[in-house]
C-alpha cells in the first residue's frame, strides 16, 4: 500500500529541500564534493535532498508498508539512506521555509529508510532557472539504519 504524504511544489533554497523528525532539528552538514554528487545527505534523525534547481521544484513524498521495487527506468539517478523518527512527525521544508508554515508528515515512529528519486535533470534551461526535474521521496518502515548509497548515479553539472 502506497500512501501519499505530500505532493507539490517546495523553495529549493541553495538547492535543498530537507526531512526531518520535529523533535530534532539538527540537519547534516557534511558538504564534501563526495556528498554532493550523492545528492542526497543524511543524518541521524534527517536527510537532506540536493536539487538540481534553486527554485520551486516538485516533490512527492510516499509511504510505503515495506521497501519498494526499485524503478530505474523512470529514474536519472537513484540514492537510499535511513534515519530515526522517533517522533513519528517528520518536517518537510526547504532550507529557509518557516518551519510553523511547513508541511508536518505522520508515519510510523521509529527507523525510516528512504530512496530519493531524480528525474528531468536533463531538462535545465541554461541560466538552471526553468526545467521539468521531479523529485520522489519513497519512505518505509526500516529497523537498520544503514549508509547512503547511490543506486544510480546522474553527474553534477
Amino acid at each position: 500500500m502506497i500512501i501519499n504524504l505530500y505532493q507539490g511544489e517546495l523553495f529549493a533554497d541553495y538547492f535543498q529541500i530537507y526531512l526531518r523528525d520535529s523533535g530534532h532539528p539538527q540537519l547534516p552538514e557534511d558538504y564534501s564534493d563526495e556528498v554532493l554528487a550523492r545528492r542526497l545527505m543524511a543524518g541521524p534523525y534527517s536527510i537532506i535532498l540536493h536539487t538540481a534547481r534553486n527554485m520551486k521544484v516538485p516533490l512527492r513524498v510516499e509511504w510505503h508498508n515495506h521497501k519498494p521495487a526499485l524503478n530505474f527506468a523512470a529514474f536519472q539517478h537513484v540514492a537510499e539512506a535511513s534515519f530515526a523518527c522517533p517522533s513519528g512527525e517528520l518536517v518537510l521544508a526547504g532550507m529557509t521555509d518557516a518551519e510553523e508554515a511547513a508541511p508536518h508528515l505522520a508515519v510510523r515512529a521509529g527507523g525510516i529508510g528512504v530512496r530519493a528519486n531524480f528525474s528531468g535533470l536533463d531538462t535545465l534551461s541554461e541560466d538552471g532557472l526553468e526545467g521539468s526535474d521531479h523529485y520522489l521521496l519513497q519512505l518505509w518502515p526500516q529497523a537498520d539504519m544503514t549508509e547512503i548509497e547511490v543506486l544510480k548515479a546522474y553527474p553534477l553539472s
